[in-house]
């Protein structure tokens, strides 16, 4: 099952490690400097030009992905507990 993230992308729900809200997680030291490798890696992925409201972690074969979605981490939940969002 996939989980539809915002825009035209989705998740494979088997890969995704967390979903977190960006502006709750941003404050702590941790969190900035995952997504500053990540972002340097080139590991990201924006799903909008949108203000962010979430990021969704996700790793498949070992590689790790962080995609950042206008969509709050609560939406996403729901949409996961109601089966991916389409």
């Amino acid at each position: 099952m996939y989980l539809h993230i915002g825009n035209n992308y989705s998740v494979d729900i088997r890969d995704i490690v967390g979903i977190f809200d960006i502006e709750n997680t941003t404050v702590e030291k941790w969190t900035k400097l995952l997504l500053d490798r990540a972002e340097k890696e080139r590991h990201c992925i924006y799903t909008t030009y949108d203000m962010p409201k979430s990021f969704i972690i996700t790793v498949k074969m070992g590689a790790e992905r962080i995609y950042i979605s206008q969509l709050s981490a609560t939406t996403l939940r729901k949409r996961l507990e109601s089966g991916g969002g389409y």
